[in-house]
């Protein structure tokens, strides 16, 4: 992957009757990575992108998609940049193939529109009005309509947002080969799995600042608790000894067992308090936790908000 920054985003900030919604968030997306944003529901996701797509103006800070100013030269950011709303609509009685055809002619080099209503399932509905079409058929128009220019850029807001999951792994596959033919996305999005699958990078916003960026497995393995224990014990355990455990993070119970999380090391402390105890575990079980537990993890109550600036603005 080309180490050149296409996407600088350096300190912005944005803010709402006084109050702060983006808090001075600096982050580089390099040319054709998927980059995405997580982060729960009014941390700054959307506010940030629209500021990268030039639909906001910014209260403070710079930002630049390929050298461009999204809010001052925004001829030529709608040449490079394409994008999927959180909340879109277009004329009711306007059908599939008509807004296909109408935003295919408003670039100069369009890709083909028949190959993405193909790929993205809207084949058989090309005459179908977009008032008619189901919540999931209109998802998938609005990514048509983002790609249809061929740009440099995309923006995805809530990508696979009522989609089944057959609708759902389609589009993932064709927004890995958009990645792969060198076009940078942008990827917002609430779904652990499709961070997970899509991103070769994340960076995690809490109370409009960047709580941590790095790689889905990075993240999981800075998490605090990114190993879950699972046991039934042969009797109750104290739960203080419990709570003491090195590098313990949670303790709780689920459907009758206990569940531990921590890191290696709270597994070997809690395989010592058992021996001790005279207690035995039965179906034992340690697994290695996912991204949306590193999700929680960093933005829990008792998470960090302060941004790493070193690393949320490495390139």
């Amino acid at each position: 992957m080309p180490n050149t920054a296409i996407i600088e985003v350096h300190d912005l900030r944005k803010s709402y009757r006084g109050r702060a919604v983006v808090d001075g968030v600096s982050f580089t997306v390099r040319e054709g990575e998927i980059f995405g944003l997580l982060g729960p529901n009014g941390a700054g996701k959307t506010t940030t992108v629209e500021c990268v797509e030039g639909l906001r103006r910014p209260d403070g800070g710079r930002v630049r998609v390929a050298g461009f100013d999204p809010h001052t030269d925004r001829e030529a950011i709608t040449r490079l940049l394409g994008a999927q709303l959180q909340e879109s609509e277009l004329q009711p009685k306007i059908t599939v193939r008509e807004a296909l055809e109408l935003h295919s002619l408003c670039h100069r080099r369009p890709a083909d529109w028949r190959t993405l209503a193909e790929r993205l399932g809207l084949d058989g509905h090309l005459d179908q009005r977009f008032a008619k079409l189901s919540g999931g058929q209109k998802q998938r128009l609005f990514i048509a309509l983002a790609l249809v220019g061929n740009p440099r850029v995309v923006v995805l807001d809530e990508l696979t947002t009522g989609l089944d999951p057959r609708a759902r792994q389609d589009t993932w596959r064709l927004i890995e080969d958009v990645r792969d033919s060198g076009v940078t996305v942008l990827l917002v999005t609430h779904l652990m799995a499709e961070a997970q699958r899509l991103c070769d990078r994340i960076a995690v916003l809490r109370d409009g600042r960047i709580a941590a960026l790095d790689t889905p497995s990075g993240l999981v393995a800075r998490s605090s608790a990114n190993t879950e224990i699972s046991l039934t014990p042969s009797r109750p355990l104290d739960p203080r000894e419990l709570a003491a455990l090195p590098a313990v993070a949670a303790v709780r119970q689920r459907e009758g067992r206990l569940v531990i999380n921590g890191t290696d090391e709270t597994v070997d402390a809690l395989v010592g308090l058992l021996a001790r105890n005279g207690v035995t575990a039965d179906r034992l079980r340690v697994t290695d936790v996912g991204l949306d537990d590193a999700f929680l993890d960093l933005t829990g109550d008792d998470a960090p908000a302060v941004p790493d600036r070193t690393t949320a603005t490495e390139a």
